[in-house]
């Protein structure tokens, strides 16, 4: 439940997208949308549906942050962060009917991760992924180092993936890849990180 609920603003955009294609009146839409909020423009057909995306996103982060609020009482620093870039570069996509700007999106929340994983690690001298499994698995630091350092690589390549591809392939591929293609990487790094984990510890008890 807690993957889908963090997952819910993408998919939200992968769902309005593809309605958006396929839906006749999309432009009287989105018009009527701008209308209403006093922004009278003409946008171009080709880019109705990935604005309309756009706009869904936006919406759903922010119910998103209002849900985690009530619910959980708290908000992750990570929801936070996906939320404020989701509306800045979402509304610079919006103002300036340019799809570049919400295609960066992904990339600088890979990147920030990867930059706070490295600087916490040698400017704090904290390890976060030690800090987030420590309480289940003992490992000796240079393990933990080496796991932090994987993955802030794994975002770093993940942000520079997700420019190649929505810069060089269709928004339709782009979007399917920023959901499945995206999570299935994740879920492949994270069984690949399992093994080396267990086989250590394995090795270790022996």
């Amino acid at each position: 439940m807690k993957f889908l609920f963090d997952l819910f603003p993408v998919i939200l955009f992968f769902i309005t997208l593809k309605v958006a294609e396929k839906t006749a009146g999309a432009s009287l839409i989105l018009g009527e949308i701008f209308t209403s909020i006093g922004f009278a423009t003409t946008v171009k057909a080709s880019l109705v549906p990935i604005m309309l995306a756009t706009i869904a996103v936006i919406i759903g982060s922010i119910v998103q942050i209002i849900w985690a609020k009530l619910h959980y009482k708290k908000v992750d620093n990570t929801l936070w962060l996906s939320a404020l870039l989701v509306i800045v570069m979402g509304g610079m996509t919006l103002y300036f009917q340019n799809d570049a700007f919400i295609k960066w999106k992904p990339t600088l929340l890979y990147w920030t991760f990867a930059v706070v994983l490295i600087g916490t690690s040698l400017f704090a001298k904290k390890n976060l992924i030690k800090n987030m499994m420590g309480k289940e698995i003992s490992m000796p630091d240079s393990i933990w180092n080496k796991l932090n350092l994987a993955w802030a690589l794994f975002f770093s390549a993940l942000g520079v993936l997700n420019l190649y591809v929505a810069f060089n392939y269709s928004i339709d591929t782009w979007a399917s890849f920023k959901l499945f293609g995206t999570m299935g990487l994740m879920f492949l790094f994270i069984i690949g990180q399992s093994f080396a984990i267990n086989k250590y510890i394995s090795e270790n008890e022996k």
